[in-house]
């Protein structure tokens, strides 16, 4: 009895004179973990610096006149600045119909993306495993090779028939052809989402349509914030699409109203970098105004 006694005393001095040692070892470790390279701190550092560069010669360009541009390397600071630039880009461009008709759009387009190819994504998703189901799946990701200058002058027929040469008709535009990379993306989503999640709210007696919008939809946030501002990015900056189907004048967007700057043998490059600026400065205030949910849906996503 005595010697096993002995024995277990010497066994807790010894691993009492191994701890330190272990915890010194574990902080050294986690020393090491929270060393810096400066070095790729510093490069990554300079490499997001640049993206100032377009951004400082864009507001550059913006406050001076046609004689100061010419004048220098294009980088000096105007002195003085000139705004009047400003007020000729609201005037020329009709600014504040434009940017009605490039918000209706862009926000009909996010809100009805985000409607359609949610509940799509979700169909197919759950229903994967069925012949039908995967076709579609695999349908609709074969239009993502699929150029669209190609269909481009069948597209303006088609509009042009059926009436849909206006905003309404771009709106539907921008969901459909944003499907296919928005189903992409969610259906890889809702496949991790787990599936007893469904069957408790089942069990509760909900319906298919009460599970997707209680249980399902809640926990897309983050890929709604993704695919949210994917379309919106998309809508407000596109050019091409308003060029060929809009017929109106009345509802030309933001990007159509500034092609009056370009002419056939000159450019007004003040004024027209002026509006430019003025058609970013909406995209900046939103989402310096919606970061918050757009972070805190991703985080919620990271922690499901």
């Amino acid at each position: 009895m005595t010697t096993a006694t002995t024995t277990a005393t010497q066994f807790e001095q010894s691993a009492d004179a191994l701890q330190p040692r272990r915890r010194r070892r574990r902080s050294g470790d986690e020393d090491d973990t929270r060393r810096t390279n400066w070095w790729a701190t510093a490069l990554i550092a300079v490499c997001s610096l640049t993206v100032l560069v377009p951004l400082y010669l864009a507001v550059v360009v913006a406050l001076k006149t046609p004689a100061q541009l010419t004048e220098g390397t294009g980088f000096e600071w105007p002195n003085p600045l000139n705004w009047g630039n400003f007020a000729q880009a609201w005037e020329r461009t009709s600014f504040p119909q434009a940017l009605m008709n490039t918000a209706l759009i862009t926000v009909g387009s996010v809100v009805f993306t985000l409607l359609t190819s949610s509940v799509v994504a979700y169909a197919i998703a759950r229903n994967i495993h069925r012949p039908f189901f995967k076709g579609v799946f695999f349908y609709l990701l074969a239009a993502l090779f699929i150029p669209f200058p190609i269909i481009m002058l069948p597209l303006v027929k088609q509009t042009a028939l059926l009436g849909l040469d206006n905003q309404a008709g771009l709106i539907i535009l921008y969901t459909i052809y944003g499907l296919s990379l928005n189903i992409f993306i969610y259906t890889a989503y809702i496949r991790s989402i787990p599936i007893e999640l469904e069957e408790a709210a089942r069990i509760d007696g909900a319906s298919t349509w009460r599970v997707f919008w209680s249980v399902i939809f809640p926990l897309l946030a983050p890929m709604n914030a993704t695919v949210g501002i994917l379309t919106c990015v998309w809508a407000w900056n596109d050019f091409i699409m308003p060029l060929v189907v809009l017929t109106d004048p009345s509802a030309r967007t933001l990007t159509l109203a500034q092609y009056v700057f370009q002419g056939q043998f000159n450019t007004d490059y003040t004024v027209a970098f002026a509006s430019y600026l003025m058609a970013m400065a909406p995209l900046l205030i939103v989402y310096i105004f919606s970061q918050r949910w757009v972070i805190s849906g991703v985080t919620r996503g990271s922690i499901k």
